[in-house]
Parts: structure tokens; C-alpha cells; sequence
């Protein structure tokens, strides 16, 4: 696959009407111009998609045998068997992986997809459905291979490669409902796209079976404290509560050790329930119930998928939808 030829920093002057150099002063330190001339700039870069080049120019429509892999979070475990997965196909191809987190911002993403392009890697392996305007004409500048992991019900850029969240979460709330549960709680966490489809997979089931979706979100990111701590909100907002169902496991094994520690039955008082199937799940006791997902052949077929796309190949299937499995344990 042959990269594109980027828009030059002469291209931005010349849309702009200005120097080399004050294009170059700008992007330096926006202060270093005027205003009226920064929002000029401004538009003409995100106009031509204008990636910078720190790699030689030499180098900038040749193979770098680099990709650039980003991630939302370092501390999340799923995450670790997506890039477990990546580095087992990867590697041997003779890629190196350029790794970034983003911390679930649009506007990190968008900086560190910057970087990444300014060193000429020759793909994207993304963990997002929804990108900003700039991040978009960068990656159409750019032309080279992008692969967006872990959610199936959006529209891919090229090519996507996951599980659909809204039909996984929608299945685990029906179990929950034919397990006789009716007042079952959601616990979300810092609100990315994909907490938002599995909120909105929890509300149809709800839904179907007539009753009034309800649920407790944190504007930070998910972890046990976090579980404990939605918990706490859960018993004073909603004493009835008899099940949750949590946006990730590490959320729902904050819940069961909270329970553990007050005493509350799990699950004849309360039943709880994750996403992805974190190995320590299944050593808790009683065991989690939650959605198994296949994290680590996510991150095998995206790399795969990327490397025939850097040999030439076409796209044959723009969806690859790996699926799940309701796990039922013994906390539901």
C-alpha cells in the first residue's frame, strides 16, 4: 500500500497567503502570531489535513516497518490482551509497535495520531469508532491502513474488528430478567463511545420488558475503588436494587468485594454482573457472571487484517464481528 504525498508546510502558506515561516512560527507557538492570523492557519491545516515530518523526508512515502497502536488506558487489563494479541502477529512481520494512551480524550487521541503520522508509521490500530474532524483528515492525508478495534456497530473508517456492545450488553440484562431480576441497576464509568453502547444495549432490554432503565455514572475512569464507590451511591439511590450490571469487571469486582465487606449476599440479595471476563473474575467467590470477549483474538485479527492491507490486499470484509459469550458463574 503506498502512502499518500502529504500536503507540504509551502501547501499551508499558500492557502493561507502567508511565509513558510510564519506557518512555522504558528506551529511552533500559536502566540508567536496573531490571532486573526492563528485561526487562518489553523483552518488551513485542518483544511489539508497538514500532518508534520519528523522523520527524514527521505523517509516519508517508504516503509517506517512501524505501526502506531493506541490504546485508551494502560491500567485497564483488556487492553493488555489487545496488544498481547497485536505484538504476536506484528512482530514477527518485522513491525514495531508505537504504542500511545489516550485517556478516553477525543483531543489526546487526536495529538498522539499526530505524532504517530509525523514519524511516517505505515498503519493505525485504533480503539475508538468516533475520532475528531482534524483526527479524520489527518488519517484521509495520511493513506495509509486504519483498523478500528473492539466495536462492530459503528461504521468503520477502512475496516473494523470486535463485538457488537449493544447486542452483548442487551443479552446479559435479558439472562439477568429471566433470572427474575427487575430492579436491576447499570453502573457506567468515565463515558466513552462504548460505554454508551452497552448502556444503550442494557436500556432496550429494559425496555422490552417494560421497565424504567436506571443507572449510575462516574465521570472518571473504571477500576475497583470506582466499583465500591458506585455501589455505595447504588444502596442510597436505589435501596430496592437487586442486580447491577456493570460497563467493565473491574467496576463489577469492586461491587462484589464491597458486598463481601458489608455483608450483603451476592446473589440471593444482590446480583452482579461485568464485561469482558477478566481472569481474577473467575476466582472470585462466588464467581462473576459476565460478557466473555475475545480481546486477545481482537488484537490478532486487526494486526492480521493490517498486514494484508501494508502487503496490497484489499479489504474482503469491512465487519469482523468475533463475538462473546454470556458467562453466568455464580453472582447472577
Amino acid at each position: 500500500m503506498i502512502k499518500n504525498k502529504r500536503p507540504s508546510l509551502q501547501n499551508v502558506a499558500d492557502l493561507v497567503g502567508v511565509t513558510k515561516m510564519t506557518v512555522s512560527r504558528y506551529l511552533k507557538n500559536p502566540e508567536l502570531v496573531s490571532v486573526k492570523m492563528r485561526t487562518k492557519i489553523c483552518a488551513a491545516v485542518e483544511a489539508l489535513g497538514y500532518i508534520p515530518n519528523k522523520a527524514p523526508n527521505i523517509l516519508s512515502n517508504a516503509k517506517s516497518n512501524a505501526i502506531g497502536v493506541l490504546v485508551p488506558s494502560m491500567s485497564n487489563h483488556v487492553f493488555d490482551e489487545v496488544i498481547r494479541g497485536i505484538e504476536s502477529v506484528m512482530k514477527p512481520a518485522g513491525y514495531q509497535t508505537m504504542l500511545a494512551h489516550y485517556g478516553y480524550s477525543a483531543a489526546q487521541e487526536e495529538k498522539h495520531i499526530a505524532s504517530m503520522l509525523s514519524y511516517n508509521v505505515d498503519g493505525l490500530l485504533l480503539s475508538e469508532s468516533c475520532h475528531s474532524k482534524k483526527t479524520l483528515s489527518m488519517i484521509k492525508t495520511a493513506g495509509v491502513p486504519i483498523i478500528e478495534m473492539m466495536d462492530t456497530t459503528q461504521a468503520p473508517i477502512m475496516q473494523c474488528v470486535g463485538f457488537d456492545n449493544i447486542n452483548a450488553s442487551r443479552d446479559m440484562v435479558l439472562t439477568l430478567l429471566a433470572k427474575g431480576y427487575r430492579n436491576i441497576i447499570y453502573l457506567g464509568a468515565l463515558v466513552d463511545v462504548r460505554d454508551k453502547l452497552k448502556h444503550q444495549g442494557y436500556q432496550v432490554a429494559m425496555t422490552e420488558y417494560g421497565l424504567t432503565p436506571r443507572q449510575i455514572m462516574a465521570e472518571k475512569p473504571s477500576s475497583v475503588t470506582l466499583g465500591v464507590e458506585l455501589l455505595a451511591k447504588t444502596l442510597t439511590q436505589f435501596p430496592e436494587t437487586d442486580a447491577v450490571f456493570c460497563t467493565n469487571d473491574d467496576i463489577a469486582i469492586g461491587v462484589m468485594l464491597a458486598c463481601q465487606k458489608q455483608q450483603i449476599n451476592v446473589p440471593s440479595t444482590l446480583a452482579i454482573a461485568g464485561v469482558h471476563g477478566n481472569e481474577i473474575g473467575t476466582f472470585m467467590s462466588p464467581q462473576l457472571a459476565t460478557i466473555i470477549t475475545p480481546r486477545e483474538e481482537i488484537g490478532k485479527t486487526s494486526a492480521t487484517q493490517l498486514l494484508q492491507r501494508l502487503n496490497g490486499q484489499p479489504i474482503e470484509q469491512a465487519v469482523i464481528d468475533l463475538g462473546y459469550q454470556i458467562h453466568l458463574g455464580g453472582s447472577i
